[in-house]
């Protein structure tokens, strides 16, 4: 992990260390998402994280912090987020109550102070005051800049910001500092390992293409499938673990307006267990479908192929793999 006395150095020694790592957090990653991390973390380059949603990507960058020890910072983009909100701003609550007991205080300020220059001179220190470091109101970016031991940044759901906020970030993800105009450039002392997801509702910018380390994270396979239901509900029975997988891959041939994710998987396993099932019925599998399909008329479509689809993912749970066919 991290050598103390450099705390620049390399934090992973390899790919496995990474998966191995993460796993102890209960995220599965496969090779190709430990790869990309090691990639980031010994060049400096932020992680865009693409995929689908549910598949991961969040829980890629919680799962990061909480192997690594380090503080995760989170920044949720929407449609307007801009500068103050992401970067900095003033605290003008506590400018105002300086004004004013500057205002209470003029004369002891001024003092004996001769001519208008004079007064304008020693007044313009005190602006000066009011746009410094003890009225400053760090945001998530500048947030993560200044953390002394590093921290991981997730900056969730960047296609859901606008091209002009996407513009603005080019500085802090190349150069890892940011510039304040009242103060200056803060450069950050260890650089946060940078995530940015995206469900791909809008295609990203060349310039912040270029800064980034590209990941697609799929819909996993069977085998993928179920060793993440295996860490994450591991008191669910394997057979039923091995069913349940099997079914959702089957309904992931369907065509469908939303696939079902991981995090649905995930969620249908626990509510089979919360059902205490100890196995796939067309019944259960009616009652409970509206935690996999999101959409009325997925369900719609889905109702006449349930007995079918039952069958097939029993025979592949009782085989001991998860067939699609």
């Amino acid at each position: 992990m991290t050598d103390a006395s450099n705390p620049n150095a390399a934090k992973f020694e390899n790919v496995d260390d990474i998966i191995a790592g993460l796993g102890e957090q209960g995220y599965i990653a496969s090779r190709q998402i430990a790869t990309a991390i090691f990639v980031a973390e010994n060049l400096t380059k932020p992680v865009l994280v693409e995929g689908s949603a549910g598949v991961g990507k969040t829980e890629l960058a919680l799962a990061s912090a909480a192997w690594l020890d380090l503080p995760l910072i989170r920044m949720q983009c929407y449609e307007g987020l801009d500068e103050s909100k992401a970067l900095y701003e003033w605290k003008y609550g506590k400018q105002l109550l300086y004004t004013q007991i500057l205002k209470d205080k003029m004369g002891d300020v001024l003092g004996d102070t001769k001519g208008l220059d004079g007064a304008m001179k020693k007044l313009h220190g005190f602006g000066d005051m009011f746009f410094s470091e003890e009225f400053l109101e760090p945001r998530p970016l500048l947030k993560a800049l200044r953390q002394p031991r590093g921290a991981v940044l997730l900056i969730d759901e960047i296609d859901k910001s606008d091209e002009e906020f996407e513009a603005f970030l080019l500085e802090i993800l190349s150069a890892y500092q940011v510039t304040i105009p009242e103060i200056g450039t803060i450069k950050c002392t260890v650089p946060p390992l940078v995530f940015l997801t995206s469900n791909n509702m809008r295609e990203m910018g060349d310039a912040l293409k270029r800064r980034c380390l590209h990941l697609f994270i799929p819909l996993p396979d069977a085998k993928l499938e179920e060793q993440i239901v295996a860490a994450r509900v591991p008191d669910i029975e394997q057979k039923l673990r091995r069913k349940l997988v099997a079914f959702v891959q089957l309904l992931r041939e369907q065509d469908l307006k939303k696939l079902p994710s991981i995090s649905e998987t995930l969620d249908w396993a626990r509510v089979l267990m919360l059902l205490h099932a100890d196995d796939l019925s067309p019944e259960m599998i009616r009652d409970t479908l509206n935690v996999l399909l999101k959409f009325e008329q997925d369900i719609k479509a889905v109702q006449p192929q349930i007995a079918e689809l039952t069958r097939k993912a029993r025979q592949a749970g009782d085989r001991g793999y998860a067939a699609t066919n």
